[in-house]
């Protein structure tokens, strides 16, 4: 299993090991023995990006599952919505080409982007995961994004308290995909 992720992924300014990637594999030991989760997140990570990297991930690690959470950068750099669909479209196409289940994962934008940007960007995971038959977590940081207690001074990134929370927003759209 990749997860092609960013910061969000990556456990930024928190413990590797407090990250929900970590936790997930740890979670899998327990009760799924067998699998190996490949972290290939990295702070700053762009849809472009990762769309970039995953053909030489996909070579290398040939994944049974891969969870695509890209697009809050974009977001935050107020890219257009259609390089996103087309990279992370991409990229679904290249996972599931290469055998790979796919789970996507969205994300949310704050309000000040506007209700035309936000509901855009919803609609790019939502869509997608209709048109080519991928899970999806629709918005990776539910209940945890505005939980001051639960996210890091810049109001992005969860705490590593947080991080079990995210970890279950994934489970449940996750665990049927490794059957």
């Amino acid at each position: 299993m990749i997860v092609l992720g960013d910061s969000l992924s990556a456990a930024h300014n928190i413990p590797v090991e407090a990250g929900w990637v970590h936790l997930l594999e740890a979670r899998l030991n327990h009760m799924e023995p067998g699998w190996t989760v490949i972290n290939a997140s990295i702070s700053g990570e762009t849809s472009l990006s990762g769309r970039n990297r995953l053909p030489d991930l996909l070579t290398q690690y040939h994944p049974r599952i891969v969870i695509i959470e890209l697009g809050a950068n974009d977001g935050l750099q107020g890219l257009p919505l259609t390089n996103l669909r087309d990279n992370l479209t991409t990229m679904v196409d290249a996972a599931q080409h290469a055998g790979a289940k796919v789970l996507l994962v969205g994300i949310e934008m704050p309000v000040n982007y506007g209700p035309q940007y936000r509901d855009g960007l919803r609609a790019v995971y939502a869509d997608l995961a209709k048109e080519k038959r991928t899970g999806l977590v629709p918005f990776l940081l539910d209940g945890v994004a505005l939980n001051p207690d639960l996210m890091q001074e810049d109001g992005l990134h969860p705490v590593a308290a947080g991080e079990p929370l995210v970890l279950n927003n994934v489970w449940p759209q996750l665990e049927p995909l490794l059957h």
